[in-house]
């Protein structure tokens, strides 16, 4: 009986001991887990992509920067986890696994569309908010996830945009359409080509491989349709060896593009041949009053500001503001704090529809003229 009573109180000390110590780990953990805000940021920081991903990094940092200057969000400091998806779906996914295991309250992310649709899925099982600064292909947030949301437009409106106008304003009446094959290039492409609607005829329709270095066989077999003009969906290091190759090829047709092209690194590459290229985007941002004090800001710590700097400032804001507000990191209520509240952001008044759109399509015609983009209306 002794001896029992001796294994009895061993295996009540030894149980004793391994709660204490779980306790222990626990609260440990807890104190960690809480001790700071997480928030990740998910783009294309390497390859011909970079520069993207850099300016969605900047306009998270000067964000999280102001925000912590204010004594941070919930009483805590709050910390980026900057991660590459390489602009590559599967690196997306990956990248989002390990966003979730570290924890993060919120992604602003991803770039491209391709990424940011299989991304988002990982996130939402995890019940973590994304926000994406760029991506635009509609079947992101028609998927139904409430947790997704995005803070430019959607393609659907672009495309339109684009073909009224090509149509309207160009008079194009023969209009050649490429893409890169990606999600964003040739949904917008698509978009574009379905926006026509009768109204031009369409003599091709074709496609490059994005990364590609010569396009000098597609546009040959292009400029012997002989197009009013031809519109790119693609990004703009594709783009703008486009519009050289076109160029050096005697193809006078102007191109119409995308949000994709739209940056300086365009401009670098295309060289003169940019010249007379439309774009699509939203409007300048130093012409709305609200995003002086960002201005000033990103161009005293960064310098020029990128096409989708802004955006990421106000996604952070977003998100940010959303968790304060919710007064908590639960990605529900987060989530639903997003689509309740009306934000005031650097581009103005944001508003979330049941999808996790804006409510307004942000589009409108920008021109290159004299090596520089120009707001055409």
């Amino acid at each position: 009986m002794a001896e029992n009573r001796t294994i009895s109180f061993l295996q009540f000390l030894n149980r004793l001991v391994f709660l204490v110590t779980c306790l222990i780990l626990f609260v440990g953990c807890a104190g960690k887990e809480t001790a700071v805000i997480k928030i990740g940021i998910a783009g294309p920081m390497t390859g011909d992509q970079s520069k993207m991903g850099m300016d969605f990094r900047n306009g998270v940092q000067l964000a999280v920067e102001e925000w912590n200057a204010k004594g941070g969000v919930l009483g805590k400091p709050v910390q980026m986890l900057v991660e590459d998806d390489q602009r590559d779906p599967k690196q997306a996914v990956s990248v989002a696994n390990k966003l979730v295991k570290s924890g993060v309250a919120g992604v602003i992310g991803h770039f491209n569309s391709s990424c940011s649709i299989p991304a988002s899925r990982v996130y939402a099982e995890a019940k973590i908010p994304m926000i994406t600064p760029a991506s635009t292909n509609p079947q992101l947030t028609d998927q139904g996830l409430p947790m997704v949301f995005r803070v430019c437009g959607r393609d659907d409106q672009q495309g339109k945009v684009a073909a009224d106008f090509a149509v309207e304003n160009l008079k194009a009446r023969r209009i050649a359409v490429l893409h890169d094959k990606t999600t964003y290039g040739q949904g917008l492409a698509d978009e574009f080509k379905r926006a026509l609607a009768g109204r031009a005829e369409v003599v091709y329709y074709g496609s490059i491989i994005q990364g590609d270095r010569d396009f000098r066989a597609v546009l040959t077999t292009l400029k012997a349709k002989k197009p009013d003009l031809y519109f790119f969906g693609g990004i703009y290091p594709d783009a703008g060896l486009l519009a050289r190759q076109a160029k050096e090829l005697g193809l006078t047709a102007p191109m119409l593009s995308g949000d994709g092209t739209i940056d300086v690194k365009f401009l670098e590459i295309a060289g003169p041949a940019a010249e007379g290229t439309s774009l699509t985007f939203s409007p300048d941002p130093a012409k709305i009053p609200t995003a002086k004090a960002f201005l000033e800001a990103y161009h005293k710590k960064f310098g020029p500001h990128g096409p989708y700097s802004i955006y990421a400032y106000d996604a952070t804001y977003v998100l940010l503001s959303a968790i304060q507000e919710a007064g908590t990191t639960d990605g529900r209520k987060v989530s639903e704090m997003i689509r309740a509240r009306i934000h005031q952001g650097a581009l103005g008044t944001i508003r979330f529809d049941a999808k996790g759109d804006v409510t307004q399509a942000p589009y409108v015609v920008w021109i290159t003229k004299g090596g520089k983009f120009e707001e055409l209306r």
